[in-house]
């Protein structure tokens, strides 16, 4: 016997409730408990804050600190160079894909 379209899909639509209880059942049997998560993400480990207070810095380490420092800046400058270089190498990667 041949059915209509429409009662397949009332029949179909009438089960979804009965589905939806199926996997409900199911992750409340084998799933974990909301608590329990809550109370793993909560747990953080706490920061040591240390304060230096009235310390004198030698003129080497002085030295040694502006040094470092200046090649800090100049790492970032090359950064930036080699990040501008790429991007500008994509967008003619897509203008050549665009022509073409």
């Amino acid at each position: 016997m041949a059915y209509s379209e429409t009662r397949i899909v009332i029949g179909g639509l009438a089960h979804v409730p009965i589905l939806i209880f199926v996997a409900n059942f199911i992750k409340d049997m084998y799933g974990i408990k909301i608590e329990e998560a809550k109370d793993n993400v909560v747990k953080e480990e706490r920061i040591k804050i240390i304060e230096i207070k009235d310390t004198i810095v030698n003129e080497g380490k002085a030295e040694a600190i502006k040094e470092i420092s200046n090649k800090l800046d100049s790492i970032e400058q090359k950064a930036d160079e080699v990040y501008e270089k790429v991007k500008k190498k994509k967008k003619d990667k897509k203008k050549k894909k665009k022509n073409n």
